[in-house]
């Protein structure tokens, strides 16, 4: 069948477009076709931005922009069309259609694209009406640009080879012998087309600022991404590698939405309790559990977290007893998994548990998982990655290398400090000359006058107190949580994965932070002799900033770092 990006219908598209769309994806005669659906056209010939409801590309055959109308009825007359109870207009379907065409031609032109012996078509689908007969012939459009309700319902595919066939008989009438030896695309040259096309058009919904205090912003996914959404489509299980920063967690929801739009039921799994909160405000849906590994079995065991709290009942006792639960179901409740963090959750009882969730179970189920084996494994001995390979030994593996969060120069020091090997190399983010700021205090004294000064020096470059995030490797020990100055104290407030309150600065533990992110982050409390695994912890604590860091360190342990005497 044909390859549709994205591999789903958007919420709210029309029905005609949805028609459309599952007829192409049920087709088996298309297998090197690339479809691409709701094609934002960002530079449109007519309009400040336009949009084309289908593009086709199809090796030997041509491009075809279609132009999808699922009205009842229309009218065409005196040159104006009525379609339903929309206003008349002179700019028809054809037109529409036609313009959009001539857009993509020109930013394909602007790409270096050859297009001389690559066919670029139009054509209106009317998936409601037979307008086939009921369109009299005019010089604004040719018949074979007229695709209607029986062409959807009877034969679509061999509909678009019919207007693919017209298209290039009219080239051939209008320039003698232009497809004499053939026409293009060739199958390498449509993989090139798709891929200039798409970062136009798709982006995947993270709830995080990257300099704005939008919730919702929308990041555009880069090259490498699409490929490892490419990797979902075509593997029923696949592990996500990469450091922090690369979009794992944005892919991990879009990995989710897609299987959600494909009518499936299943589970979202983290293992940070912030995180997982964040992740069940980003996406809610009935048919998926979203939240940690640990809320969501004691969801389905109904135990109670004893007196305590020990260590042996989140790692045995209740993996035992949801194991227990799952063998009772008569079959496993998910159609798929999706598990981020996965390099916190590889203990022999979690991937038990993970066997019984899924159908299929780990080796023949729907399963993604999405870790970071570089130095964010801070709960893990160094076995986990070696456990999954025995578990699922046929699972392939996709490394994602771009660093989409942080700014260039956060990056680099990332790398430095933590000793992150080879470290990052590239950025789909511009530097814009800001360096990480390095503040240094005595061990023992009270941080809490540069944690002022750092605060401080954010306001001044406009960041809002909600932008800026306090982290530290100590928890109930750290400054945040036992500063005495009187300002800090009234706007601090301890993170919970909820709403942000206006006019307060978040702070939590890097550990309780894993996965998240903010546009300003001030770690502190950095002194090697107080924290176990230091490089990992402050690789984990630098990465969460996507715009300005700030390091309270303390001094002997900022020359160490600055030395290499690690």
């Amino acid at each position: 069948m044909a390859r549709l990006i994205p591999p789903f219908f958007p919420e709210g598209a029309a029905p005609g477009e949805q028609s459309v769309y599952r007829k192409l994806s049920e087709d088996e005669t298309t297998d090197d076709w690339i479809v691409l659906h709701s094609l934002n056209i960002a530079k449109h010939v007519r309009n400040p931005e336009g949009e084309a409801d289908f593009v086709v590309i199809a090796p030997n055959l041509g491009i075809l922009v279609i132009e999808v109308k699922s009205h009842e009825y229309f009218t065409f007359r005196d040159g104006l069309w009525v379609l339903g109870k929309q206003k008349p207009t002179t700019r028809g379907p054809f037109k529409q259609a036609s313009e959009a065409m001539y857009s993509i031609q020109k930013d394909l032109r602007k790409k270096k694209i050859d297009l001389r012996s690559i066919p670029m078509l139009s054509a209106a689908w009317f998936t409601a009406t037979r307008a086939r007969t009921m369109l009299r012939p005019t010089n604004e459009w040719s018949d074979w640009q007229v695709l209607d309700s029986e062409d959807l319902k009877n034969d679509p595919i061999g509909a678009l080879r019919r207007t693919f066939a017209g298209g290039i008989a009219h080239l051939d009438a209008t320039f003698n012998g232009y497809s004499y030896g053939g026409v293009g695309p060739a199958k390498a040259t449509a993989e090139r087309i798709a891929m200039l096309l798409r970062p136009n058009f798709e982006f995947g919904v993270v709830a995080a600022d990257v300099r704005s205090t939008r919730e919702d912003q929308l990041v555009h996914f880069v090259e490498e991404q699409f490929l490892a959404l490419d990797a979902m489509a075509d593997n029923q299980s696949v592990l996500f590698t990469g450091p922090a920063g690369a979009g794992k967690t944005l892919l991990a929801l879009e990995a989710a939405r897609r299987e959600l739009t494909l009518g499936r039921r299943g589970r979202l799994i983290c293992f940070n309790k912030l995180l997982g909160r964040r992740l069940a405000i980003d996406i809610k849906d009935p048919a998926l559990s979203v939240g940690t590994l640990h809320s969501q079995l004691l969801a389905l065991t109904g135990l109670k977290v004893p007196a305590g709290n020990s260590q042996l009942f989140w790692s045995t006792e209740l993996p035992e007893r949801a194991i227990e639960v799952l063998l009772e179901l008569d079959e496993p409740p998910a159609d798929f998994l999706i598990i981020d963090e996965v390099q916190d959750l590889l203990t022999e009882s979690y991937l038990d548990v993970f066997e019984l969730l899924v159908k299929g179970g780990l080796t023949g189920g729907r399963v993604l998982m999405f870790g970071d084996f570089e130095r964010q494994a801070i709960y893990d001995d160094g076995r986990g990655h070696e456990l999954l390979k025995t578990r699922m030994p046929s699972m392939p593996s996709h490394r994602l290398t771009m660093n989409c969060r942080n700014l260039p120069r956060i990056g680099f020091s990332v790398n430095f400090f933590s000793g992150l090997t080879p470290g990052y190399q590239k950025f789909r983010r511009d530097d814009d000359g800001a360096n990480p700021v390095l503040l240094k205090y005595v061990r023992g004294q009270d941080q809490s006058a540069l944690l002022r000064q750092a605060v401080e020096a954010l306001r001044n470059e406009s960041f809002d107190l909600t932008e800026i995030v306090v982290l530290s490797p100590l928890a109930d020990g750290s400054v945040a949580n036992t500063t005495t100055d009187f300002w800090l104290k009234s706007v601090l407030v301890q993170a919970d994965g909820g709403t942000i309150k206006k006019g307060k600065i978040r702070y939590a533990s890097i550990h309780a932070f894993k996965g998240l992110e903010a546009p300003a982050v001030i770690v502190t409390d950095l002194d090697r002799l107080n924290v176990p695994n230091f490089e990992s912890v402050l690789y984990v604590g630098l990465t969460r900033a996507t715009d300005r860091l700030y390091g309270v360190i303390e001094e002997g342990t900022g020359r160490a770092e600055m030395g290499g005497n690690r």
